[in-house]
């Protein structure tokens, strides 16, 4: 595996060719082994992976502060070519419920403080609100990271989950590296609008759910039991006649990969990869085990006949279930 490097858009830094998504050794995916999730993020630098991605309420804060525990415990030199990236704004509450989410710039900075004591850093290397404010122009949001950037707490601004209009919106306020949003074989949805429009400004995209929550990784099965804090278990992709359905998807697409010689994960992540340079997939492995799978997907070449066969196998569209509940759906662009 040779680990290659990508830009975040014009502005922003150069990252490794695949993040980490962190998000899974704290919440939303079951329990997570604190021990091997440090281990996991140790093989990542070690391999190296730069881009760490978080949240600061994922967990309540836990996942900032493992990453920060991660860091300590590494290397000078591995810890020093970690680059972080934050997303902030989501509400919770002690039951662990959601209450929508704050982009005042009041708030951007008391976000921002709590995060930098967590992770133990002088600065955040990438940071963005989790998804819009309604009740806040992205104007403002976006304004008070400009105001951190200047401050030095913050190096570049990031975006996540928005449509093209409040891209255009914020890219007009402040120099922005990139958007984070979910992007994989089942999930499309931004090739129509919000791809073109980031390409048109010069912003990179960091892709989350590349292997849309394991769905598409070739490890899940239709008789597994997940959790009640498993965020799959209300998903409507992991659902009766959709799960049937989306796995009849990956044998489609486990038929390819066999044929290459590869897992199902490597080609889902390969085929993200190659939708162009400006795309940095965020791998979202919780142990070693997994962490070294996603990155084989580097040594996984694509030719035309091997895209267009995916294409047929996996064609725009073919998911049966929105990727969120309705009530998390509400609260995303397009």
């Amino acid at each position: 595996m040779t680990m290659r490097t990508r830009t975040l858009g014009t502005t922003g830094p150069q990252v490794s060719a695949l993040g980490l998504g962190c998000m899974g050794m704290s919440a939303l995916y079951g329990e997570a082994d604190r021990a091997e999730s440090i281990a996991t993020i140790h093989a990542a630098l070690e391999a190296g992976v730069t881009l760490l991605d978080t949240g600061d309420f994922y967990g309540m804060g836990h996942n900032e502060m493992l990453i920060g525990e991660a860091l300590r415990a590494a290397p000078a030199a591995r810890r020093e070519q970690a680059l972080v990236s934050v997303k902030f704004g989501a509400l919770r509450g002690p039951d662990g419920g959601w209450s929508g989410y704050d982009g005042r710039p009041a708030a951007v900075r008391n976000f921002a403080a709590y995060s930098l004591q967590r992770l133990g850093v002088d600065h955040i290397d990438v940071y963005r609100i989790a998804r819009l404010d309604p009740d806040v122009p992205i104007e403002e949001t976006v304004g008070a990271i400009a105001e951190l950037v200047e401050k030095g707490y913050v190096r570049h601004i990031g975006l996540s989950e928005v449509g093209a209009e409040t891209i255009r919106r914020a890219a007009a306020t402040a120099p922005v590296s990139d958007l984070q949003i979910e992007y994989s074989l089942i999930s499309r949805g931004i090739e129509d609008e919000i791809l073109p429009t980031t390409r048109e400004l010069g912003i990179g995209i960091t892709a989350y759910g590349v292997l849309s929550r394991g769905l598409i990784s070739g490890h899940f099965t239709a008789d597994r039991q997940l959790g009640a804090g498993d965020f799959r278990a209300m998903s409507p992709r992991f659902q009766g006649d959709n799960l049937r359905h989306n796995l009849n998807l990956v044998e489609a697409l486990r038929k390819i990969a066999e044929q290459k010689g590869v897992t199902v994960a490597q080609i889902a992540i390969a085929w993200v990869l190659a939708r162009g340079e400006d795309i940095v997939p965020l791998v979202g492995a919780r142990r070693r085990d997994r962490l070294t799978e996603a990155l084989g997907a580097l040594d996984v070449t694509l030719d035309a006949a091997d895209l267009a066969a995916i294409e047929e196998a996996v064609p725009p569209g073919a998911a049966a279930g929105d990727r969120y509940p309705a009530a998390q759906m509400a609260h995303l662009e397009s």
